[in-house]
């Protein structure tokens, strides 16, 4: 159970990522909505975390959140910011989701 808060909480983090996106992007009453947007998934992601780490290595746990995050980050950027998918970024972005999954393999 602690595993799946810990991917819904990286899930929000990629969600707080785009809502920063986002708002850089937009103007007016918007950007507030944007921010907020961000404020609650932050919020969200912070608290999944924290009960995650009740029962997870934090460091494994806090190596898999940012991972996600990372990792969700690109492919947001790569798919609704029209950020460049070069060769180089999807290989170290592979390489990032395999330690993932090993600590994931490594860990309690």
């Amino acid at each position: 159970m602690n595993w799946i808060l810990l991917i819904i909480a990286g899930l929000f983090e990629v969600a707080f990522a785009a809502c920063l996106g986002k708002a850089k992007a937009s103007t007016g009453i918007e950007t507030t909505y944007w921010y907020i947007g961000f404020l609650v998934c932050l919020s969200i992601s912070m608290l999944l975390l924290v009960k995650a780490t009740q029962e997870l290595p934090i460091g494994t746990a806090y190596a898999v959140w940012t991972g996600i995050g990372a990792v969700g980050t690109v492919l947001v950027g790569v798919f609704v910011f029209k950020e460049p998918a070069t060769f180089w970024r999807l290989f170290f972005i592979s390489t990032l989701i395999i330690s993932i999954v090993g600590l994931k393999f490594v860990s309690n």
